[in-house]
């Protein structure tokens, strides 16, 4: 049985990010496409979930979760000049993917994996940001709870499938169509 920890959340939101008094929309869920996430699991903010836990389906909110709750400050530390040659595939530069504004999946010496942005491709180094995108910046949400009920326990096998790579959060065996009514289709 759910416990009171494992709530199933939808909502729909807005983000606004304020870094240095500029305030910008960076992020939209939509009631069509909400944000989806069960309680307890660490897979949100702290106190991004603490706020929605105060809530019930149907209220608004509008809350600013600062940046030393968010991501923390913007660290230049974590910029780093990465050897070109990581960037290989078959002997040969990655130039399709490993391009200025770039995404890309790393993982540290110890296998724990993480996305950087490429700032820089250079001639013998690439520049990779591992900074959270939204570091440095406090987050200002505005939206609306579309869902809140106890997880079921399938919807919390499901979540934690999908944390460790088998699956999506709904619980389901493929993401997409043959997605069952929890996810409504939407798997992440």
């Amino acid at each position: 049985m759910a416990t009171k920890e494992n709530k199933y959340v939808n909502v729909a939101y807005k983000l606004y990010t304020t870094e240095d008094g500029e305030k910008e929309m960076v992020e939209e869920a939509t009631a069509e496409h909400p944000f989806q996430f069960i309680t307890g699991l660490n897979t949100t903010i702290d106190a991004f979930e603490e706020e929605i836990l105060k809530l019930n389906k149907g209220d608004k909110f509008d809350f600013v979760i600062t940046k030393d709750k968010a991501y923390g400050e913007y660290d230049e530390e974590h910029v780093f000049d990465l050897e070109k040659k990581i960037f290989e595939v078959d002997g040969h530069f990655d130039d399709k993917n490993i391009v200025e504004g770039a995404i890309v999946p790393l993982m540290d010496n110890e296998g724990h994996r993480m996305n950087g942005a490429v700032l820089a491709v250079e001639e013998n180094t690439v520049t990779v940001d591992l900074n959270h995108p939204l570091a440095g910046a406090d987050l200002n949400f505005v939206g609306e709870v579309t869902e809140m009920r106890d997880a079921t326990n399938e919807e919390i096998q499901g979540m934690i499938n999908m944390m460790s790579g088998e699956g999506c959060s709904c619980g389901c065996d493929s993401c997409g169509s043959d997605c069952e009514e929890g996810c409504g289709g939407h798997c992440h």
